[in-house]
C-alpha cells in the first residue's frame, strides 16, 4: 500500500490514490483540482517518463501552460542559434 506521508523527495508526494474504472477513467479529488486550480473543460497534457522503455510516471501538464515551457525552455537556444 502507498503510505501518502512517505515522499520520495521534496519536490513531489503523493497526493491521492485513485482506481481506474473499465473505461480507463479516473476522478481527481476535488481537493486536489481545487489545490491544482484545475477547472472542467480544461485541456491536460500527460506526460510519461521511462524506465527500460516501461512506463514508470504519468504528469499532468495544463496544456495552457505547456507553449510557456517551451519558449522557456526553446527561446535561448533558438537564439544561439541565429546567431
Amino acid at each position: 500500500m502507498i503510505d501518502k506521508n512517505e515522499n520520495c523527495c521534496d519536490c513531489c508526494k503523493v497526493e491521492a490514490v485513485v482506481s481506474v474504472d473499465e473505461r480507463g477513467q479516473m476522478v481527481l479529488p476535488k481537493e486536489l483540482r481545487d489545490k491544482a486550480n484545475i477547472k472542467a473543460g480544461e485541456k491536460m497534457a500527460v506526460v510519461s517518463l521511462s524506465n527500460n522503455e516501461k512506463v514508470s510516471c504519468l504528469a499532468m501538464i495544463k496544456a495552457e501552460e505547456i507553449s510557456g515551457m517551451v519558449k522557456t525552455l526553446l527561446g535561448p537556444l533558438a537564439k544561439d542559434l541565429i546567431k
